[in-house]
């Protein structure tokens, strides 16, 4: 089986002023995301990606355009599309940790309906099973060992590299993915495998020290405790 580059897209405006983005249209990457994706697209140069999955929303498709332009084949899937955040969706999230149903996001995920959208069991479910066939069908196409990449959202990163770790939807929020950051999953016949978890390059180094008492919340985002 495949090896999938789970490439979260650049910063936007929302990620900067902590706003719970969802599927709001128009939401496109800021100078700071789309620097960064460009840094990224140099570091992927010398990587034979076969093919792109790209959720549908702007940020990450003008991620994907910035990383691989028109080199290689990409496809839009649905199912890696963000969680529906239903009635929460553009909300503030500072005002959304004092709402009664934070504690479930943070503590018990598995168990999360938010208002109005869908069930953080049901994202997992879909995003797993869109990037499991995905891999299984490139394998067959491009063999073994090829390399490809899914273009897509920080929950949805989370819940598939929680997948592929065998750890329950309940434990996924204890994984960090920051925007143009980068995990790898390795597919094999054995089961699966995360090779590299939320790689920023070099800019990891500089914020060690920086920023204490970080835990991952939604959309991929942090909080200080």
């Amino acid at each position: 089986m495949g090896t999938v580059l789970l490439i979260r897209h650049g910063r936007t405006q929302a990620n900067a002023d902590g706003v719970l983005a969802g599927r709001t249209p128009g939401v496109v990457l800021d100078e700071v995301g789309r620097e960064a994706a460009t840094a990224l697209a140099a570091r992927l140069a010398p990587v034979t990606v076969r093919h792109a999955v790209v959720s549908p929303l702007e940020r990450t498709v003008e991620t994907a355009q910035i990383l691989f332009a028109d080199r290689i084949p990409t496809s839009t899937e649905d199912r890696i599309i963000e969680c529906d955040y239903g009635s929460w969706q553009g909300e503030s999230l500072a005002e959304l940790a004092v709402h009664e149903l934070w504690p479930i996001v943070q503590q018990r995920p598995d168990e999360m309906i938010f208002p109005d959208g869908e069930s953080m069991n049901e994202m997992s479910a879909r995003a797993s099973a869109a990037i499991r066939e995905w891999d299984a069908r490139l394998t067959e196409e491009h063999g073994d060992d090829v390399i490809w990449a899914a273009v897509t959202h920080g929950d949805i990163i989370k819940a598939i590299c929680a997948d592929a770790m065998g750890l329950p939807l309940r434990k996924f929020q204890s994984i960090m993915i920051e925007p143009t950051s980068v995990s790898v999953v390795n597919y094999s016949k054995s089961g699966s495998a995360v090779g590299k978890l939320n790689d920023t390059g070099d800019s990891w180094l500089a914020k060690l020290g920086k920023q204490p008492n970080q835990v991952p919340t939604l959309g991929g985002e942090s909080e200080r405790e």
